[in-house]
């Protein structure tokens, strides 16, 4: 079916059999594979109901159109995780929960998204949040960087983030933006509060109107000769600072 969704890879396609077997269609996998990680795979895939086809290296490799497979494939139907800021952020509260976000402010690479939504995942973050206008989309690549946490943290594009920020300042979450100009450290954040990390595009850093909305400032501490982080990285540094404060 055209509407299909193409997941590639184990890690994606196990998550989305963990999470919504019902919505996947068929799988596919590499005839020449009978190691036992593709063994444990079938068998799970098969567990939850879902048809397995054996096909040649050759036919993945033309589905997969020059994603990195491993062997396995599957079409299923794209799944909705949350589609509006508010409605995400009313769960979240609702459940008890402590609002964490993280900002993109136009990241462009596919592997840097995905791996910026595979941390997002492991750190517990409730949506990760991109403008439209300037952002990767939710991608095949992006899909399989991820790992399977495309499944599970909500990407939610956004019209006007300066606006979207000011409405999340106006719920009461405080916005952090990274900038290597900023004279106090992440460390010096209270992260136990409601909040949204900021990270600025591969290179570019904010824009201008993200970085004046945003409520606070810090820089990662660089102590050695390389002047910035990778954009996933530091995603990682900031998360996982929040992730220790409110352990």
């Amino acid at each position: 079916m055209s509407s299909d969704q193409l997941l590639a890879g184990f890690h994606a396609v196990t998550a989305r059999l963990r999470h919504a077997p019902a919505s996947i269609r068929l799988v596919y996998v590499d005839e020449s594979r009978r190691d036992r990680r593709m063994g444990t795979f079938v068998e799970q895939a098969r567990n939850a109901g879902v048809a397995v086809h054996t096909v040649p290296a050759s036919r993945l490799d033309g589905m997969a159109r020059g994603l990195r497979h491993q062997g396995v494939l599957a079409m299923a139907q794209p799944q909705a995780l949350a589609v509006d800021v508010d409605e995400l952020l009313d769960d979240v509260l609702e459940a008890g929960g402590v609002p964490l976000l993280l900002v993109l402010d136009g990241v462009t690479d596919p592997h840097n998204l995905g791996a910026c939504l595979r941390t997002a995942d492991a750190a517990g973050v409730h949506a990760v949040i991109a403008p439209r206008d300037r952002s990767v989309g939710l991608s095949s690549v992006a899909q399989r960087v991820a790992c399977g946490a495309a499944e599970t943290v909500p990407y939610l594009m956004v019209t006007n983030l300066a606006r979207t920020l000011r409405s999340l300042k106006e719920r009461d979450i405080w916005v952090v933006g990274t900038d290597d100009q900023a004279e106090r450290t992440l460390h010096a954040v209270d992260a136990r509060r409601p909040m949204a990390w900021v990270m600025g595009a591969e290179g570019e850093g904010m824009r201008r109107l993200t970085r004046e909305t945003c409520d606070e400032l810090v820089t990662i501490p660089m102590l050695g000769a390389v002047e910035s982080l990778n954009v996933s990285v530091a995603s990682a540094v900031c998360l996982y600072e929040t992730v220790r404060q409110r352990s």
